[in-house]
């Protein structure tokens, strides 16, 4: 690396050189802002004859990748803004010179600073080069056609700004004030250099640069420029495409990337810390990272949709979306990134796909009406996908979701029903007010009533502020009731179409007003909300009770309550530690810590997990929290001493009752109660048909029997139905799945992209002949042309795995079949590659 202070012209006028703005650098975004303090500090430096002007440092790496026969390209790692920015600025320059018979100092300008004069290739003429569209807006405004220009360009925008800034009498003293920039060019050499950390140095702060910025210059800095290109047009492109809020056209690749981190980690990145937890993960580039990308890619579809329902053409979905959005429920985005895949992969229909998302509504606003916190629903969502069975989708997600307890309850019917009677649901922020109303009005209705129109407003039946009427027609008590304590709540709120016209009058008129044949009472309304009102004569409390009643039922069957049944084995639930009962004799299924999920089953294996994290957090407060618990560095001082990453020991040799004691003590050090989740593992009995357990029982005894094969020799026992090994080739996978119909074999074709599975499973198929020869057996060939993934299977059917007697005939199949499938299809896959 080389380091040298020098004037910017200097490096602007060197002849032959391009300044190449790689495709990994975040679009040029400087407004006239900075440009005003860029300008001010050149007419300043000049007119107060300062001497000079440090704008700050340009790192490039030295000679490029390649160079053309003609220029030497420098591609600029940090400063395009800076650059860019004079670069426009000379252009401004140029202008005004060639518009104001100034042709001496336009050709001057033009020559040495926007163009290399000599060279006879096009594409090496203009000394900035960039790669999208601010290269087109650069053109723009070389060529004088800005005007012409369809898009928003800040390249443009400050353009104009500087063009109007630059007048006779100013023009000379910037021309003069640009020749006292200085800067630090620091000039480095790839294969020697490494431009990652010198540019993570550089934007040490990360103020300057979004999470976004910083993974996408991970992801292709230190590829050539060929690569660079290729890999941001086939993969970073699509994902800034498909995350990008399209109203406020806002970029969301970071929101993005923290979901999709937290769906695969199970773990919620801090916002600020999203790229480093990026660059943790992936810090081997090869072929399975390269996967990795491929799914982040493929993923951000689903994306666009979460964030864009508008785009979305099935309309049933697009109005579940809609809802979800307008709820902002974006905490469960993680979960539906791989629901929305499953759904393309065939695993679920459409029908359980608007099942699934119906249900968070109905979770998230029972919840919202009975008051629970908010802040719960983030480590929900973190965990809810490993709850899922795919064998019994919508039910397994149903069922997760009732079973939690405390601040993460379903609210059931009658927690419901107590706290909407009661609850102010005028006073809320309007997006849940109209989402409300919205339902309520259309369940069911066959007429779609667009209750956002601007001349539907809610209407009190009981006014705010009532007229003397009132206190005529109903009860003292009754009144005293309605302006005290339900003047706000569901059964006195309505829909009117009058905007306003029934205001504070009494019920009677509300009911029957006509002016001018306008027909604005109820009596003349076509909402539901509006029908019971027309048989009555009169608003008190009796028949407030009974329109309750009515929306309490139809509330019900929208926001329904899942028809799922607990089973008894199934009972233990995730619960704080601090309301856990006694460890004695169980084993954990798993436990979250600070936002992360361990599947862990050893309790003393939490125990040291969670030290080793407190310690990380804060050593001192640990170390010295002696009256709670011992932690040396000397093993001597322990029975059985068990040493820490940081080479500090602590006692092993305690029971669960203790080691959860010095947690909780711990937990309240560090002020950290909320923090340690623990989920038991269920005690079956043995009669019991809990299927995960049968399902692990039956993996269990299957593996050891696996012969004449590699495959599956590192897979351990899962709770799912199904299980998978690596066929050697990114996206193909060999899988037994076992349910209470049949057994199967196959070779799932699984990668990220449909396009890749279906050319895969074609060039397959063009080899059947010899693979089914090979196997001794006729497969089944399933492209399954409307879904992401395909198939090739072989099964057996008439089993049942919860029969214990179909077991053998089961076991002996997969054992038998496995080998013969691997030998005859693996000569076709390895000419995949």
């Amino acid at each position: 690396m080389k380091a040298n202070e020098l004037p910017i012209i200097n490096f602007l006028q060197a002849p032959d050189v391009q300044f190449v703005i790689p495709v990994y650098q975040r679009n040029y975004d400087w407004t006239n802002n900075e440009c005003k303090e860029l300008l001010n500090d050149i007419i300043v430096v000049e007119t107060t004859n300062r001497g000079t002007h440090f704008i700050g440092s340009i790192v490039f790496i030295h000679e490029g990748a390649y160079s053309t026969s003609e220029v030497k390209e420098l591609v600029i790692i940090d400063g395009q803004q800076r650059l860019t920015t004079i670069n426009i600025l000379y252009v401004a320059l140029y202008r005004f010179a060639k518009d104001n018979d100034m042709q001496q100092e336009a050709d001057m300008v033009y020559n040495k600073f926007l163009v290399n004069q000599y060279v006879q290739q096009e594409s090496s003429k203009l000394k900035l080069k960039q790669t999208d569209t601010n290269s087109l807006a650069f053109k723009a405004i070389m060529n004088s056609t800005e005007n012409e220009f369809a898009h928003y360009s800040n390249v443009i925008e400050n353009f104009n700004y500087f063009k109007l800034a630059i007048t006779k009498d100013s023009f000379n003293t910037i021309l003069n004030g640009l020749k006292r920039l200085i800067f630090v060019e620091i000039s480095l050499e790839r294969g020697k250099d490494d431009p990652q950390r010198i540019f993570e140095s550089l934007n040490s702060t990360g103020l300057d640069l979004s999470q976004s910025d910083l993974i996408r210059n991970y992801i292709l800095m230190d590829l050539d420029p060929k690569n660079q290109y290729k890999v941001f047009e086939q993969i970073w492109n699509p994902i800034e495409e498909n995350a990008r809020d399209l109203t406020k056209q806002k970029s969301l690749v970071s929101s993005y990337i923290r979901d999709y981190l937290t769906l695969r980690n199970k773990k919620i990145p801090n916002k600020n810390k999203v790229y480093i937890e990026f660059k943790k993960l992936y810090t081997i580039k090869d072929e399975a990272y390269h996967q990795e990308l491929e799914n982040i890619k493929s993923l951000s579809t689903h994306y666009k949709k979460f964030i864009n329902p508008s785009t979305v053409q099935e309309h049933s979905i697009r109005r579940e979306l809609e809802y979800i959005s307008r709820l902002e429920i974006n905490v469960a985005f993680p979960f539906l990134l791989q629901v929305f895949e499953d759904a393309e992969n065939g695993l679920i229909t459409i029908e359980e796909l608007i099942k699934v998302l119906k249900l968070i509504q109905t979770y998230t606003w029972r919840r919202f009406v009975v008051g629970l916190p908010t802040n719960a629903l983030n480590k929900i969502f973190m965990t809810l996908y490993s709850e899922v069975d795919t064998e019994e989708y919508f039910d397994s997600i149903a069922l997760a979701l009732i079973k939690k307890r405390g601040s993460a309850k379903f609210p059931t019917d009658e927690d419901l029903k107590t706290a909407l009677r009661d609850k102010d649901l005028y006073n809320i922020q309007s997006k849940n007010r109209n989402y409300m109303f919205e339902l309520l009005e259309n369940f069911n209705n066959r007429e779609y009533v667009d209750t956002s129109n601007e001349n539907i407003t809610i209407e009190h039946i009981f006014p705010q502020n009532p007229n003397e009427d009132w206190n005529k027609n109903i009860t003292p008590d009754d009144y005293f009731q309605f302006k005290e304590k339900y003047v706000n709540t569901i059964a006195n709120l309505t829909l009117s179409g009058n905007n306003g016209a029934l205001s504070n009058k009494s019920f009677q008129e509300k009911k029957s007003m006509n002016r001018q044949d306008a027909e604005q009472g109820y009596n003349f309304s076509r909402l539901w909300l509006n029908d019971y009102l027309k048989t009555i004569v009169n608003w008190d409390i009796s028949n407030y009770d009974e329109r309750f009643d009515l929306i309490y039922n139809r509330f019900l069957k929208i926001w329904e309550y899942p028809d799922v049944i607990i089973p008894s084995a199934d009972n233990i639930e995730e619960q704080n530690i601090f309301n856990a009962e006694s460890p004695t004799h169980k084993k954990l299924e798993y436990f979250i810590f600070e936002n992360t999920k361990v599947d862990e089953e050893v309790i003393s294996q939490m125990y040291v997990y969670v030290i080793q994290k407190l310690y990380e957090k804060n050593p001192q407060l640990l170390l010295e929290a002696t009256d709670i618990f011992k932690i040396t560095r000397n093993s001597e001082d322990f029975r059985t001493p068990q040493e820490l990453d940081n080479g500090y020991f602590i006692e092993s040799n305690l029971d669960s009752n203790s080691k959860f004691s010095s947690l909780k003590k711990l937990l309240n050090l560090f002020e950290l109660e909320d923090e340690l989740v623990i989920k038991y593992e269920d005690k079956e009995s043995k009669d019991s048909q809990n299927r995960f357990a049968v399902r692990r029982e039956f993996w269990k005894q299957l593996l050891p029997q696996i012969v004449n094969t590699e495959l599956f020799g590192n897979v351990n026992p899962s709770k799912d139905h199904w299980l998978s090994s690596g066929a050697g080739i990114s996206g193909l996978n060999y899988t037994f799945v076992i349910t209470n119909k049949y057994a199967r074999i196959e070779l799932g074709i699984t990668s990220s992209s449909k396009e890749k599975n279906k050319k895969y499973f074609k060039k397959l198929l063009s080899q059947k002949d010899s693979i089914e020869k090979a196997f001794g057996n006729a497969l089944e060939w399933e492209e399954l042309a409307e879904h992401k993934m395909s198939r090739i299977k072989y099964e057996l059917t008439g089993v049942n795995l919860f029969d214990n007697a179909d077991w053998d005939k089961m076991s002996e199949f997969l054992i038998e079949y496995l080998p013969k499938f691997e030998s005859a299809l693996q000569p076709a896959i390895k000419k995949l590659k």
